[in-house]
C-alpha cells in the first residue's frame, strides 16, 4: 500500500515549473563543526610533523628499549 502512495506522490515537472524552483544553501552547525574539526586536524598534523623534524635535526630521539 505504501508503494502506491509513494508512486502517486511523485510528479514530473515541466520546464516552466523547473524554472520556478528555488534552491538555497544554509550553513548549519554541523557543517561549521565539521569544518573546524578538519582545520584542527590539519593543524595537529603540522604540529606533529614539525616536532618530528625538530627532534630529528637536534638528534633528540627517544631510545627504543
Amino acid at each position: 500500500m505504501d508503494m502506491l502512495v509513494q508512486e502517486n506522490a511523485i510528479k514530473k515537472l515541466n520546464k516552466n515549473e523547473l524554472r520556478e524552483l528555488y534552491g538555497g544553501l544554509s550553513i548549519s552547525g554541523t557543517i561549521i563543526t565539521a569544518f573546524t574539526n578538519g582545520i584542527k586536524t590539519i593543524f595537529e598534523m603540522g604540529r606533529s610533523l614539525g616536532s618530528s623534524i625538530r627532534r630529528l635535526s637536534e638528534r633528540k630521539l627517544c631510545e627504543i628499549s
